[in-house]
C-alpha cells in the first residue's frame, strides 16, 4: 500500500524540486507530453535577422521562443525594447540580450499585452512565438490599433502517452500539455490538477471538472511549492 502522495508532473523537474517533494512524503513522476523544436530554415533566420535590425519593442511568452531567437544572435545585440512573461522566461532575456533591455514584465500573456498597450507603444510590436501560440496577446495588441508582426520560431509536438497509474495530483506547464494529456488519458474525479496560470488553469477546464490550484506566480518552482503546500497544509 502506497503511504507517500503520488504526483505526475508532464515536464521535467529540477532533481531539488523532487527531493524537496520527498522530504514531505510527496514522490513526483516526470513524463513529458509535448517537445518544442526551434524552426531552422531559411526563411525563420531572415526574419529573425532583418528583426535584430529594427528598433521596434519586442515580446516573449515562452523561453522557447528566447532560445530559438538566441539560436541566430551570434554577434547581434538588437536596440530592442523587450517584453516578456516572467521567471525562466525573463532570465533568459537578461542572459541573451541584457537585463537592461527588459522594459516590463507580467505573470501572463493577458496582462503582458495589457501592459505593452499601457505603454502607449505605436506602430509595431515584433512577436516571437510558437506554432500553436495563444491568441489572447496578438488580439489585445491589435484592439489597440498596434501592429503585431508574429515570427514562429519554434513548433510543438505532442508526445501521446496512456497514464495506468493513478496520481493524486497532476502539474501542468502549459496548454498544450494539457490538450495532449487529455487526448489520450481520463481522470479521477479526485486528482487535483495544478495549472502554472491562467491560460493553462482554462485549458484544462475544457476537458476536465476536477478541481484546479492556480499557481499565483511562473516558474516550476512556484507550481511545485503550491503542490507542497496544497497536500501538505504548509
Amino acid at each position: 500500500m502506497q503511504n507517500s502522495i503520488q504526483i505526475l508532473s508532464t515536464r521535467p523537474l529540477h532533481e531539488a524540486l523532487i527531493s524537496d517533494a520527498k522530504e514531505v512524503g510527496i514522490d513526483i513522476d516526470e513524463l513529458s507530453f509535448i517537445d518544442t523544436e526551434p524552426i531552422q530554415s531559411i526563411d525563420v533566420q531572415q526574419e529573425i535577422d532583418l528583426a535584430f535590425l529594427q528598433t521596434s519593442p519586442v515580446v516573449f511568452t515562452s523561453m522557447n521562443a528566447v532560445e530559438a531567437v538566441a539560436y541566430y544572435q551570434e554577434e547581434n545585440q538588437p536596440a530592442w525594447e523587450i517584453y516578456c512573461i516572467g521567471n525562466t522566461t525573463k532570465q533568459l532575456v537578461a542572459k541573451y540580450f541584457g537585463e537592461e533591455k527588459i522594459a516590463g514584465t507580467t505573470d501572463d500573456a493577458t496582462s503582458l499585452a495589457e501592459l505593452v498597450a499601457a505603454n502607449d507603444v505605436n506602430g509595431e510590436v515584433i512577436f516571437f512565438c510558437g506554432d500553436q501560440r495563444r491568441n489572447e496577446l496578438p488580439d489585445i495588441l491589435r484592439e489597440h490599433d498596434i501592429e503585431v508582426n508574429e515570427i514562429v520560431v519554434y513548433q510543438t509536438v505532442e508526445i501521446s502517452h496512456k497514464i495506468d497509474k493513478v496520481y493524486n495530483g497532476i502539474l501542468f506547464f502549459s496548454p498544450s500539455a494539457v490538450k495532449s494529456f487529455f487526448k489520450s488519458n481520463q481522470l479521477p474525479a479526485a486528482t487535483i490538477l495544478f495549472a502554472i496560470g491562467n491560460t493553462t488553469a482554462n485549458e484544462i477546464k475544457k476537458y476536465s471538472a476536477n478541481k484546479i490550484i492556480t499557481s499565483s506566480e511562473p516558474g516550476k518552482a512556484n507550481l511545485v511549492s503550491r503542490m507542497i503546500e496544497y497536500f501538505t497544509g504548509g
